[in-house]
């Protein structure tokens, strides 16, 4: 019989037949350059023509203690194998939850700390705001009490200005106010503070800053 065939039949592994051999445990011969297992057969006698002949019984092959041992070691075998992958794909299953765990976890930590970023940043833009910057309210046209020194020029808030030179739109205005507060930091004496509020001389030429 070949190994295979001999393997079907017993129902092991082609593998467990080929170690049968080495071991001395099966008698196997080459044929041809190829392997087989040698195998008792029951004689046959020769029977008249006129006689039916019956189809040949198959002896059942005997197998040994030591066999069916290795049989059952191969099956238990089998089975730890099956357990050990068991437990791997379970371990692998587990491993991968911890893992998108922890980077779900980082990811939170990320957003947290960037959110906390972003208000201590606008925190710090909104407490330089001021000094960057003077906020200069336009007054209402009203009487204002200045001393005598003061009195020297004809002083007018700024919405008086933007009447007198006809500057209507906000970004226009919005533009020489940036202009006068440069211009007042550097000490013009065309402007002055009082109480706040930002007065210019109107007897005074401005056409270096509405240009």
């Amino acid at each position: 019989m070949k190994p295979a065939e001999y393997a079907q039949e017993l129902g092991i592994s082609r593998q467990a037949v080929y170690a049968k051999i080495k071991r001395g445990i099966l008698q196997a011969k080459s044929v041809e350059g190829k392997l087989y297992i040698v195998v008792d057969k029951p004689n046959q006698t020769a029977k008249p023509t006129n006689t039916p002949v019956s189809p040949p019984v198959k002896k059942p092959i005997k197998v040994s203690a030591s066999e069916v041992k290795d049989y059952k070691a191969l099956l238990k075998a089998k089975d730890e194998t099956i357990s050990v992958l068991k437990g791997t794909v379970k371990d692998l299953k587990k491993s991968n939850k911890q893992i998108s765990t922890t980077l779900k976890g980082e990811i939170d930590l990320l957003k947290e700390a960037f959110h906390e970023m972003r208000s201590l940043y606008v925190l710090q833009l909104e407490q330089k705001k001021p000094k960057e910057q003077e906020v200069i309210e336009v007054e209402e046209e009203q009487e204002v009490t200045v001393d005598k020194a003061e009195k020297e020029g004809h002083w007018i808030g700024l919405k008086k200005f933007f009447k007198q030179h006809k500057i209507s739109k906000e970004k226009h205005q919005e533009k020489v106010i940036k202009r006068l507060t440069k211009a007042f930091k550097k000490n013009d004496n065309r402007l002055m503070n009082v109480e706040g509020k930002l007065k210019l001389n109107a007897d005074r030429d401005y056409q270096d800053i509405l240009k």
